[in-house]
């Protein structure tokens, strides 16, 4: 598995200053400045409390750094690395009032997005013995998709498309629009320029039948059991990328991917992902 590089500075700016603007509110941090005098220098370690996969020391460190950039963090492991209780993610040196201001929304994003890649790691594992590949969707945090998209690449998932502009998807509502699904694919094959990939949602064995012709790069295979979505692989015969989507929870996706197909869209990958608990103490 190839993992991420860390999200480009005027990706993740915007994200976590936001993130420190809802935390530092109007006054900033009143218990900080309350209670430590300045000058006063700390080490501390951030670590796991759960087992999982890490994800979100991009952004954990750019909270830092936008607070203070003279403390250093030091990363024991990166984004994409396994997880035990005790493990050390990270320890951090330097003015005791920066790292306390720092450490929550920092801890925010690690164990957000660190959820996000251990859940999909589970999924993944569930399907190695296919060739199947675990997808996210767009069903992501307003704001954060950069970022949980990113997790699910650490955890060892793909994306879907990212936004409405990078692909374009017919769904059931485009269609019944239309008129029919056939109607839909010969407007988006007229619009669509060369680099352009064309998906459409098929709910049923006789819309496929209908689509197949109209040389789709790929069909949405919704709600299906799997007989159905054996019969659908069988039809496509390689034609296309076969996608199975709707409903996938830990216990079916196995079962889902020994039907032959090529992608598994997984919503709760990021709208359920539990988050990874860890915490910032000093030693």
């Amino acid at each position: 598995m190839i993992l991420p590089p860390p999200l480009p500075a005027p990706i993740l700016d915007p994200i976590v200053r936001l993130a420190l603007a809802e935390d530092l509110g109007r006054a900033g941090d009143l218990t900080t400045d309350a209670t430590i005098l300045p000058g006063t220098r700390i080490t501390a370690e951030i670590r796991a409390r759960k087992p999982g996969i890490l994800a979100g020391m991009d952004a954990a460190a750019h909270s830092l750094k936008l607070i203070d950039e003279s403390v250093t963090l030091d990363q024991a492991l990166q984004d994409g690395g396994r997880l035990e209780p005790g493990t050390l993610i990270g320890t951090m040196s330097g003015d005791a009032r920066s790292i306390l201001m720092a450490e929550r929304t920092m801890l925010n994003f690690i164990g957000r997005l660190s959820g996000i890649a251990t859940l999909t790691a589970a999924f993944s594992a569930k399907v190695q013995h296919t060739d199947a590949t675990i997808v996210c969707t767009r069903k992501t945090t307003p704001g954060h998709r950069a970022l949980e998209k990113r997790a699910v690449r650490c955890g060892g998932g793909t994306s879907h498309r990212y936004g409405l502009d990078d692909a374009i998807l017919i769904k059931d509502n485009h269609i019944a629009a239309c008129g029919s699904v056939s109607e839909a694919l010969k407007r988006a094959h007229d619009y669509a320029g060369h680099l352009r990939m064309i998906e459409v949602e098929i709910d049923t064995l006789d819309q496929l039948e209908e689509a197949l012709p109209h040389k789709p790069h790929a069909v949405l295979l919704d709600n299906m059991d799997n007989a159905t979505l054996r019969k659908a692989v069988a039809m496509i015969d390689g034609a296309c990328k076969a996608e199975a989507s709707g409903g996938v929870t830990l216990d079916t996706v196995a079962g889902i991917a020994e039907t032959g197909v090529d992608y598994i869209s997984v919503g709760a990958l990021t709208h359920s992902a539990s988050n990874l608990d860890v915490g910032l103490d000093l030693p």
